[in-house]
């Protein structure tokens, strides 16, 4: 790993670990003050429980006062005991007039009913229909309390919260205890939950699976029933698809549950902001650190790759690359990594400055060879004496030794001429068609040649007198031995790495490694032993070691000489 990649993962890991500690010290603060706020909740569930609980056992109370009110007790036994329908009329006349002395004093009551022991029912307040199936629930609800009071839960019909109790005689200090009426009440939850419960949230009181308050519910209580195991406490649950905060208490005497639900945005909102505006920043400046990071270690880097970057060119050989400042950068700092940057620089200048020294020397001794070699294989004839043969041949119509003079001619300017010792392969092949010429008319029909190059490779460059050499040498070495007629081909071709002219004869042959014989002057030739090295050496001279001569042949199968050349043409 890059030492960059390295110092951006330390300053990341760093960061990362000073934000975990940080988040995990906010979020036991946040857990502190959240169970705070639980706490807070559950009190104030307990108070207005507690509240309502009064209010409801004052109504209690008050149900008890008119089943013992002195009046009404007489009023209903003298109802019982009554045997005309007008008296009695009369009697529970007086009993509703009694009993609007209650219901006018308590705003919490909707209404007050008593049955009298003939089954007549008396109302007094907002009085509502009561069909004779939940009359007659609500009768025999108070008749199995003996006395006692039973409630009735509201249902769809009555939101009303209805207080049953049977009315039982009694006189003085004696207590007969006879049936003698029942009285049930309707109570105003609504007005008692407004009175005595806090804004926030929705009050739900239960009794078991009945549902008292409120009338209506905008969810099903099962969910949050089956969540409640103990006898208070607070949990949060998640309903038609809503966080909701609910906090309950299960009264001790009436054993109704008592649940504050309250949406948990509504509550935890500022906390949810902080918490998320902290996870914000802390992304904020995680990133602003990392950018941060990354910059730092890239200005500590930078140099190295850059110097990396030099050393590797100077090991390609590109000297000069890297002794160059790159374009808009920066000069070396002052410190370590600058000095190292300028040490280098200075190494690399000295070293350039030896190898151009080495380089030219190296070149001015080539060319001395190359022309030196190049001197051996071009002799000076008479030019002009052959011009003066051509002229006398004509004038006497000797047309072939005129042709023969002009081909001749031809070949010693080529070679006299020092001035280019390149060609183009087109250049030197017409030396080879006029060497062709003048062996033409030596051997006629004993020399078959063929030359087969196309004209798309006559553009190339190649030493002078580097194919006229080699078809000498197969005239001399394959067509003059010979008896019957010699064939000889120049041709190109193409290998993977090299463009290649071969000289091709069908002559007696000779040894594979007459190059490296003739080299350790180990093998006597005909001529002075200087062609085929001569040209080898050009040629590596002009293009470079991996190009050159190469032989294929053995004896008695011909010779095939192969010129290596350049594969791509240089412009």
């Amino acid at each position: 790993m890059k030492i960059k990649n390295k110092l951006s993962l330390l300053i990341a890991f760093i960061v990362a670990m000073t934000f975990t500690f940080a988040l995990i010290v906010q979020q036991y603060a946040f857990s502190v003050y959240d169970e705070q706020l639980y706490l807070k909740s559950s009190r104030v569930l307990h108070l207005s429980s507690s509240a309502i609980e009064k209010e409801l056992e004052r109504i209690d109370q008050l149900s008890f006062n008119i089943i013992t009110d002195t009046q009404i007790q007489l009023l209903l036994h003298s109802i019982s005991k009554s045997d005309s329908d007008y008296d009695r009329l009369i009697l529970r006349q007086r009993l509703v007039d009694r009993l609007l002395n209650y219901v006018g004093s308590e705003p919490s009551l909707f209404s007050i009913h008593i049955v009298d022991s003939f089954g007549a029912q008396q109302d007094v307040g907002s009085v509502i229909h009561i069909n004779t199936d939940k009359r007659n629930e609500i009768l025999k609800l108070a008749g199995e309390g003996k006395g006692a009071e039973r409630w009735t839960y509201p249902d769809a019909f009555d939101p009303a919260l209805i207080l049953s109790r049977e009315i039982r005689s009694y006189s003085g200090t004696q207590f007969d205890l006879q049936h003698i009426g029942t009285i049930f009440m309707r109570v105003d939850m609504d007005r008692i939950a407004k009175e005595y419960v806090a804004d926030e949230g929705d009050l739900i009181i239960a009794s078991g699976a009945d549902v008292i308050y409120p009338s209506e519910l905008h969810f099903d209580p099962a969910g949050i029933r089956n969540s409640i195991s103990s006898e208070n406490g607070y949990f949060t649950k998640e309903i038609e698809g809503k966080t909701y905060f609910i906090a309950f208490n299960r009264s001790a005497d009436t054993g109704w549950t008592y649940l504050n639900v309250t949406p948990f945005n509504q509550i935890f909102k500022q906390i949810v902001f902080i918490k998320e505006l902290v996870i914000v920043v802390f992304i904020i400046i995680f990133a602003v650190a990392i950018l941060w990071g990354i910059r730092f270690s890239r200005g500590l880097t930078r140099p190295i790759e850059n110097l990396i970057a030099r050393m590797k060119l100077a090991e390609k050989g590109n000297f000069v690359e890297a002794n160059v400042l790159a374009i808009g950068g920066e000069p070396p700092a002052m410190d370590e990594l600058g000095l190292l940057h300028r040490t280098f620089r200075l190494m690399i200048e000295r070293i350039n400055v030896l190898i151009t020294e080495n380089y030219s020397s190296r070149l001015l001794i080539k060319e001395t060879e190359f022309k030196a070699l190049q001197a051996q294989i071009n002799p000076h004839f008479l030019y002009n004496t052959l011009e003066s043969i051509n002229w006398i041949a004509k004038i006497n119509k000797q047309t072939q030794i005129s042709q023969m003079v002009q081909a001749l001619a031809f070949l010693l300017r080529n070679s006299v001429s020092l001035k280019e010792p390149i060609l183009t392969l087109e250049e030197e092949l017409e030396i080879v068609k006029n060497y062709v010429t003048i062996q033409k008319y030596r051997f006629e029909d004993r020399l078959a040649f063929n030359l087969d190059i196309n004209k798309e490779e006559l553009t190339r460059t190649i030493p002078k007198l580097t194919l006229q050499p080699l078809l000498e040498n197969a005239v001399h070495y394959a067509l003059e031995p010979s008896v019957g007629t010699c064939s000889i081909s120049i041709y190109a071709q193409y290998e993977e790495d090299a463009f290649c002219l071969i000289v091709e004869d069908d002559g007696p042959g000779m040894l594979p490694n007459t190059l490296e014989l003739l080299r350790k002057e180990e093998l006597q030739t005909a001529g002075n032993g200087i062609g085929l090295l001569n040209i080898d050496e050009r040629i590596k001279f002009a293009f470079g070691e991996q190009y050159g001569i190469k032989i294929d042949s053995s004896s008695g199968e011909g010779t095939r000489i192969k010129i290596m050349l350049p594969r791509e043409t240089e412009g």
